[in-house]
């Protein structure tokens, strides 16, 4: 005979995919509020307690957050600066958007060096119709969705290797960087105040001043989440690109202190065709 029991449908498994989108939704939740109970968190989000805890049990691991007793804590240093796959699916259309402005500025045979933000990864689609390219770069992440692009050679930097950010930083890259020379560097930023930019974490922002003194010309794209904003380490102004791409959600006031170091300023419309508007 048939309990109960057993006539309840079991509930559905979620999938590792499914686990982590939740886990990328607490992890932002903890920053914007700073910290806040677990219970609270718990209830949020319809899970148990127990659930919770193992989903914080695991930011915490990976240095994402600070698990304390009965509540999570940000950390304020490293505010959204947190580990890749948290990141590149963040704003994708506004990503998109600023590589497509910048894509056409390519041009066959050059040398590029790309930083490891994910703001820049929409670029490994773009690049494939463009002939004899050299991309130089810090992020696996990166190198990996240009391996299938015909007629793209790819340095990949090796030194230290940061797995949260799939990507390696330290002497060796910048030792390597001091070797090489570029045509153009397609950056962006974690921070950008005032036309100051900043990076929570050293070792990065000594690579992209690394990037910065030697490649003949930089073009900065970062989004609108990325202004207002400091962090730890500053690393210059706007001033070194020979241009900045945004989009049209950035304040103006932001837009201004570029344009007064005598920086252009592009700005893009996320999901619209590449008519968008500029600032000169």
């Amino acid at each position: 005979m048939t309990s109960k029991e057993d006539r309840v449908p079991a509930r559905t498994r979620l999938s590792q995919a499914e686990v982590e989108q939740r886990r990328q939704a607490i992890l932002r939740h903890v920053v914007e509020c700073g910290e806040i109970r677990t219970d609270g968190l718990a209830a949020r989000f319809g899970v148990s307690l127990m659930t919770m805890h193992r989903d914080l049990d695991d930011l915490a691991a990976r240095h994402l957050l600070r698990k304390e007793r009965g509540r999570a804590v940000a950390f304020p240093a490293l505010t959204m600066e947190t580990a890749t796959r948290f990141r590149e699916g963040a704003g994708l259309a506004a990503k998109t958007a600023l590589c497509t402005a910048v894509a056409h500025r390519i041009t066959p045979g050059s040398t590029l060096f790309i930083d490891d933000s994910t703001t820049v990864y929409p670029l490994a689609d773009l690049l494939s119709g463009i002939a004899q390219l050299t991309v130089v770069t810090n992020s696996i992440g990166l190198a990996q969705r240009l391996g299938a692009a015909p007629g793209v050679a790819i340095t990949l930097l090796g030194g230290r290797y940061h797995s949260e950010f799939n990507s390696c930083t330290g002497p060796e890259v910048v030792a390597a960087l001091s070797r090489l020379r570029a045509d153009l560097a397609l950056m962006s930023a974690t921070a950008v105040l005032e036309g100051r930019l900043f990076h929570p974490l050293r070792e990065y922002a000594e690579v992209k001043e690394a990037m910065l003194a030697s490649a003949n010309k930089a073009v900065l794209l970062a989004d609108h989440s990325k202004f207002g904003k400091t962090a730890t380490y500053a690393y210059g102004t706007a001033a070194v690109y020979a241009s900045v791409v945004t989009d049209t959600a950035t304040a103006e006031g932001e837009i201004a202190a570029i344009r007064a170091m005598n920086v252009p300023v592009e700005t893009v419309t996320p999901g619209q065709p590449r008519s968008a508007s500029s600032h000169p």
